[in-house]
């Protein structure tokens, strides 16, 4: 770590869209160091294909969306998040525009399209891999300024955070400073102060065995954040998304199939050719996704058959492979076409909704400390995120978060000293397949028993799997030297506990989190929100 900096104004831990677009607008006003764990462009970002929600059509208006918003998030979104971010869209969709972003247009006008939940074609895209193609531009704009410097293969091991006041009256709260950062090529862990810290880790769904997720998205944020003492909310509302491909050669990939093609019309069919979405929900194809979710959920455990068929055959193959060029190219891949015979689709985890608890601005319950993008829990998505309001919420809140930090730094007191890392561990680490064991064993419980369809035995039987897990890992860490394989399996048991205890303590079924002991929604009381603090009384 010899050019690694130890101190600067912001450090921002995560590349996606909310880590580079707070970077970008941070850099206006201050010097930012970026930490990834990986590549920069490893991210959930990256792989995002569908879009980005935004009202720009004619027969278009802010109700309508925060109308569908508020519908998808079964009662749970928060108001005042919804209006923020439907009524800053245009704009924030504009941004992108102008930094580069190709948006696909059509006869020299957006081409829209539309997704399960909305009442209107409103979602931008370019093509098929609208992620892929925001990433892009975003990092070649973080890498021509001279205020931001990313460091690759870095690791977030846990916050640097001040104790907590002994009084509850005291003036000043308990306030993040920093990281402590583990360099995965050679070891060493050194604290990084910063006068703001802004986590943008992204989600956790390979705390599932079955996800849309990169192999990064093991919870680091939310886990960091709550060992730090920050509140933690909804976390048992996880998205599944309901088409990904069914891996014919079980390799373990799950290649995302956007609902973009479903809003182009394709079907869902059992194995057998026979339609099933109009059982379920008037809405048929177009129905939010955890109603789609659960009704696939059903026909599989009905019929026994590991997939159901998303059947494109019907639609016109050359406007298929001309919208959709990047679906087109891994079902050649896996040997069939698209256009020629059904897609083999499985739900699989793709959206955390819950996350650290934020205010408007992006600032958690720790002063100094933000979190933004997937990582965070806004209000905005409620108990089930509407399709193609991630990104949107990312580049919205990166924005408002970034207008506090500037305040902030301004007025925020000198930086505390920060202790060296204390080594926890000194023994190597010899028995690797321990690690892959419990990793394992974690994604698999929490793929068999806090899944799309729950129930309170299994939910318990998950939680006492769990902590015996947890002492296993906590002992492990303890003796074993630090590396980042360590780290993650310490993130990815926290969060995958933090999941159950929100599900147990929620006695109804409402949007993501359906339980077979308390099937209906409870309309007795105002909807409550999950809320976990490591320092609540």
């Amino acid at each position: 770590m010899s050019s690694f900096p130890h101190t600067t104004d912001v450090v921002i831990v995560g590349s996606g869209i909310a880590g580079l677009s707070m970077a970008l607008k941070c850099a206006r006003f201050a010097d930012v160091l970026l930490i990834t764990k990986k590549n920069s462009a490893q991210s959930a970002t990256n792989w995002a294909q569908g879009g980005i929600a935004a009202v720009t059509a004619k027969d278009d208006d802010f109700t309508l969306h925060v109308e569908d918003t508020l519908g998808a998030g079964g009662g749970l979104c928060k108001l005042d998040a919804v209006e923020k971010v439907v009524r800053e869209a245009p704009r924030r969709v504009a941004e992108l525009a102008e930094l580069g972003v190709r948006f696909t247009k059509r006869d020299g006008e957006l081409e829209l399209a539309r997704e399960g939940g909305h009442s209107r074609a409103r979602i931008l895209h370019h093509k098929d891999k609208t992620g892929q193609e925001i990433e892009s531009v975003l990092l070649r704009r973080v890498r021509e300024s001279a205020r931001i410097q990313v460091f690759e293969h870095h690791v977030m091991v846990d916050l640097l955070v001040t104790p907590r006041p002994s009084k509850p009256e005291a003036k000043l709260g308990q306030r993040c400073f920093g990281v402590y950062v583990l360099d995965s090529r050679d070891g060493s862990i050194e604290p990084l102060r910063a006068r703001a810290v802004v986590l943008a880790t992204g989600g956790a769904g390979i705390v599932y065995q079955h996800s849309t997720n990169p192999p990064i998205a093991t919870g680091d944020g939310v886990a960091a954040a709550y060992r730090a003492g920050a509140v933690v909310s909804d976390m048992e509302f996880f998205q599944f998304h309901p088409t990904t491909m069914y891996d014919r050669d079980d390799n373990g990939q799950n290649h995302l199939i956007t609902e973009a093609l479903r809003g182009f019309g394709a079907r869902l069919k059992t194995s057998d050719g026979e339609p099933f979405m109009h059982r379920y929900d008037k809405r048929e194809e177009l129905a939010p996704r955890d109603i789609v979710a659960r009704a696939i959920d059903s026909e599989l455990k009905r019929t026994g058959d590991p997939y159901v068929l998303l059947d494109c055959t019907h639609l016109d193959a050359q406007s298929l492979r001309s919208r959709f060029p990047h679906i087109d190219k891994t079902c050649l891949k896996k040997g069939f076409d698209f256009t020629d015979e059904p897609i083999w689709v499985v739900p699989a985890a793709h959206y955390m909704c819950g996350g650290v608890e934020t205010d408007l601005n992006g600032r958690s319950s720790i002063d100094g400390l933000y979190a933004v993008g997937e990582v965070a829990c806004t209000g905005l998505h409620g108990a089930n995120r509407l399709a193609s309001n991630s990104l949107l919420e990312a580049v919205v809140f990166a924005a408002s978060a970034a207008e506090n930090c500037k305040a902030w730094l301004e007025t925020c007191e000198e930086l505390p000293t920060a202790d060296p890392w204390s080594a926890k561990g000194t023994h190597d680490q010899r028995e690797a397949v321990l690690l892959k064991h419990n990793r394992d064993e974690i994604r698999r419980l929490m793929w068999d028993f806090v899944g799309i369809v729950r129930s309170s035995e299994r939910l318990e039987r998950a939680s006492a799997r769990l902590s015996l897990l947890t002492k296993e890992i906590a002992e492990f860490y303890q003796r074993t030297r630090m590396s980042p394989d360590l780290v993650e399996l310490r993130n990815l048991v926290l969060t995958a506990d933090l999941i159950v205890r929100s599900a147990l303590s929620r006695k109804e079924s409402r949007g993501l989190h359906y339980t077979t002991d308390y099937p209906a929604m409870d309309t007795s009381q105002a909807p409550r929100h999950s809320r976990l603090s490591r320092l609540a009384p």
